[in-house]
């Protein structure tokens, strides 16, 4: 059932959503490199509550199972974060810093946003590029790949900008392997219960974080 809902009427322009991204992803990426302030990393929260609005204002249609499918991926990425904390299963031994802001159970409560933007971006990128030629679960499985590929480049900026920190020295493998654990599933879920046309801005905003972690980690 498609919502009765203002977005669905008024189209406006990919490159406005685009635009935006990438002014914020630019202001990002320079104070993090250049000592504007010693806190600024502390927005992450922030960017990616901006970054969530702005993506979801130019999905259509707004049904029923994308809001379903928006807080079950919070909800699984959110517990998933939470149980590896507490126990180590999932992803291994590891503990948040404070750069995502406010906890519950050592977990942040923003980390279940990042597992949205991630998941639905990756999603969005895969249905631009594929024109949705490919079997459903096809096009999940390439997306939690995208998923787990952009976690190889997020993991060693986000411990050396204190997002996260391990027990060990080395990522564990199983770190990646818990990430298609939770990734697939959830792609499973988006490409066979939500019909949606191709977000151009969500799809951008995955090449943006791609970009983003890569120049963080050459020169940071």
């Amino acid at each position: 059932m498609e919502l009765a809902y203002p977005l669905n009427k008024r189209r406006w322009s990919p490159w406005i959503g685009i635009g935006l991204l990438l002014l914020f992803y630019s202001i990002g990426i320079t104070g993090i490199l250049l000592p504007i302030h010693p806190d600024f990393i502390l927005l992450t929260p922030a960017n990616l509550l901006v970054s969530l609005a702005i993506v979801l204002a130019f999905h259509r249609p707004w049904r029923r199972s994308f809001i379903v499918f928006l807080l079950l991926c919070y909800l699984i990425g959110f517990g998933a974060e939470w149980l590896g904390v507490q126990t180590g299963l999932l992803f291994g031994s590891y503990t948040y810093g404070s750069v995502l802001g406010p906890k519950a159970g050592g977990t942040p409560l923003i980390i279940g946003i990042n597992w949205i933007l991630v998941t639905y971006s990756s999603a969005m990128l895969v249905q631009a590029l594929s024109g949705g030629r490919h079997a459903w679960w096809l096009r999940a499985l390439l997306s939690a790949l995208l998923m787990v590929g952009l976690d190889v480049l997020i993991e060693p900026v986000a411990v050396q900008q204190g997002f996260w920190s391990w027990a060990g020295e080395e990522i564990p493998l199983q770190n990646y392997l818990g990430w298609m654990a939770v990734a697939f599933p959830l792609q499973l879920a988006y490409h066979k219960k939500v019909e949606a046309e191709t977000n151009y801005v969500a799809a951008a905003l995955f090449i943006l974080q791609l970009i983003f972690f890569l120049v963080i980690g050459f020169f940071g």
